[in-house]
């Protein structure tokens, strides 16, 4: 397990596709979709967190710091990153770098913080993004808690777009295959569920005899 990452489960959405509500929070194989991806995030990071907007108690069965956007008006991933930035640097300043997953992603690959950490140090930049099946996924990432000023400032300048913010300082991007699964599967909407159900079931080893 890294001693020097915070890990931090993007879960602020507004799940408009979904119907409304938290996606984290929508069953998965009979378990809270957010226990999926904490269980593959958890072995990885030293630490973890939650960014989520509104009542705070919703999420307090994970006994985990439950971060809202600091910045207003719900600009989306980024002021998400910002929170958990903020929050390493004010209340575990032993963790330079912080990884951040959406929450409704239940197929984190077990190498996720090895594999972006290797692509930032060979691409000699600060930051790293994962992509899958030639797609690049932005909020799969590895940040340096040391950036949180200059996030903060493109924010409150009006920046949006987390692949924009990070070309202004150097992103490297690590790929993962996407067969059998697509590790960076997202559950957006009741169909995509359905689908991320049926993954798990195909891939859950057999019963034993």
């Amino acid at each position: 397990m890294p001693d020097d990452i915070l890990g931090l489960v993007l879960a602020g959405g507004l799940a408009r596709r979904m119907g409304g509500g938290d996606k984290p929070l929508r069953a998965l194989a009979g378990r809270p979709m957010l226990d999926h991806v904490l269980d593959r995030l958890r072995p990885q990071v030293a630490a973890l967190a939650l960014n989520a907007n509104g009542d705070a108690t919703r999420f307090a069965a994970w006994g985990l710091p439950v971060l809202p956007d600091g910045v207003p008006d719900h600009p989306g991933p980024l002021a998400g990153i910002l929170a958990g930035l903020d929050w390493a640097a004010a209340h575990r300043p032993d963790l330079p770098d912080m990884v951040s997953v959406p929450g409704d992603s239940p197929f984190i690959p077990a190498d996720l913080v090895a594999r972006l950490r290797a692509a930032r140090e060979a691409a000699g930049v600060p930051m790293a993004c994962a992509a899958s099946g030639g797609w690049t996924h932005p909020p799969v990432g590895l940040w340096p808690v040391a950036l949180r000023h200059e996030l903060r400032a493109a924010l409150l300048g009006g920046e949006r777009k987390i692949d924009r913010w990070t070309a202004r300082f150097g992103c490297a991007s690590a790929e993962w295959p996407d067969h059998p699964i697509d590790p960076f599967f997202n559950a957006n909407t009741p169909q995509e569920l359905a689908e991320a159900q049926r993954l798990l079931h195909a891939a859950a080893p057999p019963p034993i005899a």
